[in-house]
């Protein structure tokens, strides 16, 4: 079976569990992303860009709904969901991890998380983002060590794989989709929201979602309560990449669910 197409941090996490359990994985660099082309071209940065983009990669490898499992974390869960919206009728299976189906919702949640700061690390946020200083070295290395810390990956020496990503994100992309920072949502982005869609896709859906994400642990409960054969798995002393630091938990349940929908069982 097939499982595209996580992030490079997540495809190494997965590596050393998959393989074993005879799960053949695959991972593509999005056009603008890590070593693939980096066109300048802003019309491209779409959401129905890169959902065709993902239906590229499968018809190049002759992937069916016999054994195309879709994953994908965060940004990548947003669109694991916009391509099961277009061409459900391709999958096997379908993973959303940290991930909520609401731009707005989570934009709510990440505030409430960000009012639970001490005050006097708020408003120097603040000051910064005042003046658009998001770039700042004084400003991310506050996010660093006060948000991400936190909230996106929670082990004490991040892997080298984690850091990795982080060199390849594209910040014109990033800003142009979801806004100049976690803080600040914004962008193409700022009013997505498929709540009352995920009725609509029918595949056995699995939602990952962790106690300190970045993303409402909660509402994925929720969103896999709306999904007809949908399940959910809590980790619950992980993060928004709790496939490292909640790693046991993350993987015993993805590579359950897998085995269960091969089996029938979902």
């Amino acid at each position: 079976m097939a499982v595209p197409p996580p992030p490079t941090n997540t495809w190494n996490a997965l590596k050393a569990f998959f393989p074993k359990e005879g799960f053949e994985m695959i991972e593509y660099d999005q056009l603008g992303s890590a070593y693939s082309d980096q066109p300048r071209d802003s019309s491209l940065w779409t959401i129905p860009h890169f959902v065709e983009e993902v239906e590229q990669v499968r018809k190049a490898l002759d992937l069916d709904s016999s054994n195309f499992y879709l994953l994908g974390n965060s940004w990548g869960g947003m669109l694991a969901m916009e391509y099961a919206f277009k061409y459900q009728k391709n999958l096997k299976g379908l993973i959303v991890a940290n991930m909520m189906a609401s731009m707005p919702e989570y934009a709510k949640y990440n505030a409430a998380l960000r009012a639970g700061m001490r005050k006097s690390l708020v408003d120097s946020l603040q000051a910064y983002e005042s003046k658009g200083l998001y770039k700042d070295p004084t400003y991310q290395a506050l996010v660093f060590s006060e948000y991400y810390t936190k909230h996106l990956c929670r082990l004490p020496v991040w892997p080298e794989p984690v850091i990795r990503s982080f060199n390849h994100i594209n910040d014109q992309i990033y800003v142009m989709m979801q806004g100049p920072s976690e803080f600040k949502t914004g962008g193409r982005l700022i009013k997505w929201d498929r709540s009352k869609d995920l009725k609509n896709i029918t595949v056995p859906t699995l939602v990952v979602g962790a106690k300190y994400d970045t993303m409402d642990p909660s509402y994925m409960k929720w969103m896999s309560t709306q999904f007809p054969k949908g399940h959910y798995l809590y980790c619950p002393n992980g993060s928004h990449l709790a496939m490292w630091d909640d790693q046991q938990v993350f993987m015993n349940g993805v590579v359950g669910f897998i085995k269960d929908v091969d089996e029938g069982e979902n």
